[in-house]
């Protein structure tokens, strides 16, 4: 055999171990709107140690006042539940796939009280999630106040 004929096959097995080991984009955008779903609910019900789980240690939120938050205290919120939120979900929301990284928008419709202030609003939402550990983690969240 020519040494052109031998080059094919470790090109071969290269692309068919690439292929194995690739993700299944169906499984990783159903795994990433569970865990966005999974993340609603904890803000709603006041349950931090879900959130704790799903945002990355680095994670960041930059709100609609450009304001930005690290885990710690989007953590104490969620435990404090302060906002209480009645309604904390998400809609619309198109997943774009980057191997490791992935990038979620849509729309948050929040609907709660703040100290004694009643308060309804929807937002556009950027995340932005890594995966780490086998795990989706939400890394940075950006959120623009809608009008209504």
């Amino acid at each position: 055999m020519t040494p052109m004929r031998w080059l094919w096959i470790p090109t071969f097995a290269l692309c068919a171990a690439s292929a194995a080991s690739a993700r299944d984009a169906a499984a990783d955008t159903r795994d990433l709107l569970r865990v966005e779903a999974e993340l609603c609910r904890a803000f709603e019900s006041g349950d931090a140690a879900t959130a704790r789980k799903d945002l990355d240690e680095t994670f960041t939120l930059t709100d609609s006042h450009g304001g930005v938050t690290d885990r710690t205290q989007n953590l104490d919120e969620i435990a404090r539940r302060e906002p209480r939120y009645e309604v904390f979900r998400n809609r619309e929301q198109k997943v774009r796939l980057y191997g490791d990284a992935a990038i979620v928008t849509g729309i948050t419709e929040v609907k709660g009280i703040s100290g004694t202030d009643a308060f309804a609003a929807d937002f556009q939402f950027t995340d932005t999630w890594v995966r780490r550990d086998g795990r989706w983690k939400l890394a940075a969240s950006h959120a623009s106040r809608l009008q209504k």
